[in-house]
């Protein structure tokens, strides 16, 4: 009678609580910034159309920067890629309160950009080579760590700033947690090198589809983000000032579904969730729209929330295992395609509500969703 080999999960217990810290840093310094941005609208006297210039340098800094640490990670492992973009982004935050001229403040905001490009790209390259190892699922407790701090990140330095500490303070205090998080990964991160893959391979095949995917479902995140406290508005089923309560609710019910994500996957499999990811998530969206009453539309709220919360680790992890292209350039490929849904989708959004009506815009949403259960089993079979 032979016996299972259990791999050995305690040889990368490090690198899993180093992924973690990479994951948690990430989240916490991009929303420390957030609370920053009044402040650094004055510093440098932008009106709102110059600082939506200067924040679209974030942005700009991300996408050139994504495909560049894929290239990097493939060759070189992602463990440099990290510390690069973990402490690039640490040191970078005191200056975005420091700026004092709209162009030190973009270019600032570039160099963060670029350093927030480079940590996604290279902790998910890193996840998947741990998962791969332990050989169980745990990208979506990664990402879980990811929405931790981005709450802890906005909420401490929306705490501090209302003690009355200045934007440079906090921003400091910010800076060194998130280097603190960083030191404690660094001596724990694998050191493994990838081969040398051809640096101009383009996503093909499996790879388009999953960078597909995961721009739908971070297309669906930005409009509940930019869009969510409109729509109840719009609906009449909340007042301004109690708007935010939809997005609150999917941003927990997110991080909830994330941190039981591991256990759901392993028990159900990748191809049930991304089937019933994708139908719970065009539920909540159809609830949203359709329910007559505020506490079951906010409800649909919570069923998005819950729905897409491991539809992008999933995609991550499929991108992870694939053998069509080296784990690198397909993590980075789907990481960018996703960040340019973030980035484009509350103008997509917008232009699509000017055309024909918000709830119109959000009907499409939930159509859009379709795609994966759609195309669920050609994703596991690939």
């Amino acid at each position: 009678m032979t016996q299972m080999t259990v791999p050995d999960r305690s040889a990368t217990a490090p690198a899993r609580l180093a992924t973690r810290l990479s994951f948690l840093a990430g989240g916490f310094a991009v929303s420390c910034w957030a609370p920053l941005i009044p402040f650094a609208k004055n510093s440098v006297g932008a009106d709102e159309a110059l600082l939506g210039i200067l924040l679209l340098c974030l942005g700009m800094g991300s996408v050139i920067a994504m495909p560049l640490t894929g290239i990097i990670s493939a060759r070189r492992g992602a463990r440099p890629m990290i510390l690069l973009g973990g402490f690039g982004m640490g040191l970078t935050l005191p200056f975005l309160a420091l700026a004092g001229h709209p162009v030190s403040l973009g270019a600032t905001l570039f160099v963060f950009g670029a350093a927030l490009g480079t940590l996604d790209v290279a902790m998910n390259v890193h996840a998947a080579e741990v998962e791969r190892t332990e050989a169980r699922p745990l990208m979506s407790g990664f990402h879980a760590q990811f929405s931790i701090g981005g709450f802890a990140g906005a909420g401490s330095m929306t705490a501090l700033l209302s003690f009355g500490l200045s934007p440079i303070l906090a921003a400091l205090i910010g800076s060194a947690l998130t280097l603190g998080a960083m030191a404690l990964a660094a001596p724990r991160l694998l050191r493994a090198r990838g081969g040398d893959p051809d640096p101009f391979v383009f996503p093909r095949g499996l790879v388009l589809l999953l960078a597909v995917l995961a721009a739908v479902a971070f297309l669906v995140e930005g409009a509940i983000l930019d869009w969510g406290a409109l729509l109840l508005i719009e609906r009449e089923m909340t007042e301004a000032r109690s708007a935010g309560l939809g997005y609150m609710l999917f941003s927990v019910a997110m991080v909830a579904g994330r941190l039981s994500g591991d256990w759901t996957v392993a028990r159900l499999g990748e191809g049930p969730i991304l089937v019933g990811g994708g139908i719970l998530t065009m539920a909540g969206l159809a609830v949203c729209l359709l329910a007559a009453t505020p506490a079951i539309t906010l409800a649909g709220f919570v069923l998005v929330g819950l729905g897409a919360a491991n539809l992008v680790p999933v995609v991550f992890s499929i991108a992870g295992r694939q053998t069509i292209m080296p784990a690198g350039l397909a993590i980075a490929s789907v990481t960018t395609t996703g960040y340019a849904g973030v980035l484009l989708g509350p103008a997509i959004v917008g232009f699509a509500a000017h055309q024909t009506s918000l709830p119109t815009a959000f009907w499409v949403l939930a159509l859009m969703m379709a795609i994966y259960p759609l195309t669920a089993g050609i994703v596991r079979r690939g």
